[in-house]
């Protein structure tokens, strides 16, 4: 059916334009589907369906595929009949199984609603990620909504990491994924070359999913090597968070046909600033450059010049190095290695800014005033070359007068150098008085030794060299933001809305217990935020007040919806400084090309579905990352057991404190049964646990001296005590009688009481955790010899021996915006 012959029906379909931009043959649109349903009030079989929406017989194969992914995604459902209804008619609420490592679970519904929670027999029918049909049936001792489920719409586990254990013959692999708390089965495999060994790393393929009587059942793909090796960590890491590692053949093929240098062919169209001296700034231990920067007085102003390694030339739509860097989204950073958004020929090689070679660039030419607005500005493709590659460090020491240019070359730079700090200085008080807001965090590095063991954790000193950059990226970006939405070309944009009415309620009292108000009455700026960190800054408990306002604060995402960004207090924002290592910067380099060229860019994907995207492959980033750098924390710790610590409460939970180290920057559990013979109430809003009988008092931002006593690195989890309370708990931050007010004037909801001596199991840090011993399934009937519980054999972490290069040091992650 051609477009002009859709009819009134189809055309009646609310989202009709939404789709007619993105398909050449729309077919009705998912919310039209359910309108129509709901319309009907009754099962509506296929056919009938298809008549009803007026789908033509070629149409017919596609709208059904339609439908199947509205109903994997739990949109409607089927009857026993095959008709189709909406869940909502039949009392289901669709969304995806969170697992807890204790055995239970909860679906977190699509619509937002509260989530339902699912006991240990129902969550045996599924692992943590599927997706499912609940209907709620009743409400559990915690007042929570309980239900059961009915459907599994979708099984998104089809490999899983883990380790191998053997008992009597019987093999089975316990996830890495401690949210999976089922063991998978792995029957005896004939043509195996050799038999699983215990305590071997393994990736297991599922071949059958958990039911309501039978474990997952599974084969043996692939043995990583034993749980001590140099390294598994990240092994485990890329495949327990699903990071794509390895590139697809047809990538490779497309990545070395890739040119090494710049050609004739290439200059086409470009503005030649081989003879601007931009130069790259970055760290000592950084391999890919992909901005450089130039500044030079003009007027009472300076203009600026950012360019940033033109990837787009390269990495066009449709190549399957585009696929793999939309899979990908983002680069991933971890200690002593990177896994890069694209190959390195691109990252390393012609699209990295080396010093003295030609390069093509995507260029940002900015004239900024004396206060620091921006004023014109303009993109063009360009070729370049960097005249100097600096460092943070080298920088600082020439403008500190720590040092001077040794280097002809050096001393050539030097005087645009000092342009750029002094176009920072007023960029940075325009940021101030834009009403930015400015957190102090400490950013940490970790040293490794000869043999590739860690030897430190320290932290990392930023200097004002850092901060130029960062402000020169900032100018870019808005200003990349600015020309595509007068230019009106959708792209994604780098939103952070507005803290939430919770968020702000929760801060508000938080701050009226210390005698403060945050500014802006119900509709906050970051400029509030702001006023309220400098007039706090000098304070004692400064630290405590900054992490409970950073707290209260949205995440960052992508999204073709502008919000603006709340946190760098601009209208719009977007990135456009790091095509190499981030997918939605390719995309803008992308639209600002094709708004120069007089057209329109749309991807292959809709907009709103790459911002998704991207927002979760940077978020699975930072899981993989953080799981490896709290396996390398807990091994660190493990050879010092036993040692006192001074360090502040960081976190406050129903089951305990967290405590940052001060020295070692390393944080780590108090449990709640190690703080004292008394019943603790936790308050979420006011951050604390309050002692009911002594009034004894852990609050965020305290200080406490403690012991370690458990670095376990099959749970990398870190377990201190309070130092001497072996002994007694004399010397502990105790409250005043008077100044300890009943639980019945306390605001928010009904605190969690605990009975401190009773718990003695130390739940993993969640907001959803109870103290209860995992119960597993008994194994299969498959089984060459059944039994009725998971293996006893221990689950071992010897420490490793690591070999590398001397004293790598981890390459920090840019920083994110």
């Amino acid at each position: 059916m051609s477009r002009k012959k859709l009819s009134k029906i189809r055309r009646a379909d609310p989202f009709f334009e939404r789709e007619l931009a993105r398909y050449e043959f729309p077919l009705p649109s998912r919310e039209y589907v359910s309108q129509v349903l709901a319309d009907e009030g009754r099962p509506v079989e296929f056919n009938e369906l298809a008549d009803l929406l007026d789908i033509t017989n070629t149409e017919r194969e596609m709208f059904q595929r339609r439908l199947g992914a509205m109903e994997r995604e739990g949109q409607l459902m089927r009857n026993r009949k095959g008709a189709y209804i909406l869940p909502e008619r039949a009392s289901l609420t669709p969304g995806r199984i969170q697992g807890h490592p204790d055995g239970y679970g909860f679906l977190i519904p699509d619509d937002g609603s509260a989530d339902i929670f699912l006991d240990q027999h129902q969550m045996g029918k599924v692992l943590h990620g599927d997706r499912a049909l609940v209907r709620v049936t009743g409400i559990d001792r915690k007042g929570r909504p309980e239900g059961g489920i009915v459907e599994v719409t979708e099984r998104v586990n089809t490999r899983i990491v883990g380790r191998v254990f053997v008992e009597h013959g019987v093999v089975v692999v316990a996830p890495e994924n401690k949210r999976i708390s089922q063991d998978i089965l792995v029957p005896p495999q004939p043509k195996a070359k050799t038999k699983p060994q215990s305590g071997q790393v393994v990736m297991v393929e599922i071949i059958e999913q958990p039911s309501k009587f039978s474990q997952p059942i599974g084969k043996i793909i692939e043995v990583l090597g034993n749980y001590a090796d140099p390294g598994m960590e990240i092994e485990i890491a890329l495949r327990k968070h699903d990071l794509p590692f390895e590139f697809s053949k047809a990538a490779l093929e497309e990545n070395k046909s890739l040119p090494d240098k710049v050609t004739k062919a290439d200059l086409k169209g470009r503005v030649d600033l081989r003879d601007v001296a931009l130069v790259t700034i970055d760290g000592e231990t950084a391999r890919d450059f992909d901005d450089a920067v130039y500044c030079e007085k003009k007027g009472r102003g300076w203009r600026l010049i950012v360019a940033i390694a033109d990837v787009s030339h390269y990495v066009k739509p449709g190549m399957a190095l585009d696929r793999e860097a939309v899979e990908r989204g983002n680069s991933v950073y971890f200690p002593r290695r990177v896994i890069p958004m694209l190959p390195e020929k691109l990252s390393n090689g012609i699209c990295s800014l080396n010093p003295d070679v030609e390069r093509m660039a995507m260029v940002c030419d900015m004239e900024i005033s004396s206060t620091g607005k921006i004023g014109k500005y303009k993109f063009y493709p360009a070729v370049f070359k960097s005249h100097a590659r600096l460092t943070y460090n080298l920088v600082w020491s020439w403008l500190s007068g720590e040092k001077v240019p040794e280097t002809d070359v050096h001393r050539s730079v030097l005087p645009h150098v000092q342009d750029l700090y002094k176009l920072f200085a007023v960029l940075h008080k325009a940021r101030g008085q834009r009403g930015a807001i400015d957190f102090e965090t400490t950013e940490t590095q970790m040293l490794f030794n000869e043999q590739g063991k860690i030897e430190n954790i320290v932290p990392v000193v930023r200097n004002d060299a850092h901060r130029i950059i960062e402000e020169c990226m900032l100018a870019a970006n808005v200003c990349a933001s600015a020309f595509l939405a007068e230019h009106k070309q959708t792209c994604l944009y780098r939103i952070h809305a507005a803290p939430s009415e919770e968020k702000l309620a929760n801060l508000r009292t938080f701050l009226g217990e210390f005698g403060l108000a945050l500014g802006g009455g119900d509709d906050p700026r970051a400029k509030d935020y702001a006023i309220l960190l400098e007039k706090v800054k000098q304070r004692p408990d400064f630290q405590l007040l900054q992490t409970v306002m950073l707290r209260s604060l949205r995440q960052a995402m992508y999204s073709p919806d502008n919000v603006g960004h709340f946190g760098l207090a601009y209208e719009h924002y977007t990135h456009f400084t790091s095509p190499i290592r981030r997918y939605p910067d390719l995309l803008v380099h992308r639209a600002i090309k094709a708004v120069l060229a007089g057209e329109t860019y749309t991807p292959d994907r809709s907009w709103d579905d790459i911002g998704l995207q991207c927002s979760s492959t940077e978020r699975r980033a930072d899981e993989a990352t953080r799981d490896v750098e709290n396996w390398l924390k807990t091994f660190f710790m493990k050879e010092r057991i036993g040692e006192e610590f001074d360090g502040t409460i960081s976190g406050v939970t129903a089951f305990g404190i967290f405590v940052a180290l001060d020295t070692v920057y390393i944080e780590g559990l108090v449990h709640v049964s190690e703080l004292g013979a008394d019943y603790f109430q936790f308050d979420n809003i006011k951050h604390q646990m309050l002692g009911e009988r002594t009034g004894e008092r852990f609050r965020l931002g305290d200080r406490v001296r403690v012991k370690l006593v458990r670095a376990d690195l099959e749970s990398n989890r870190i377990d201190f005590v309070l130092a001497g309370s072996e002994k007694s708990y004399a010397g502990r931050r105790t409250l005043p009688k008077s100044t300890v007010k009943p639980v019945s004037q306390r605001p928010a909801a009904k605190p969690v009481a605990v009975r401190a001596p009773v718990l003695a199991k130390v739940p993993a840090k969640s907001d959803k955790t109870a103290a209860k011993p995992a119960v597993k399934k008994s194994v299969a009937k498959k089984a060459a010899k059944p039994v009725a519980k998971k293996p006893v054999a221990k689950k071992s972490a010897a420490p490793r021996s690591k070999t590398a290069a001397a004293k790598p040091v981890k390459k920090a992650a840019p920083k994110k915006r």
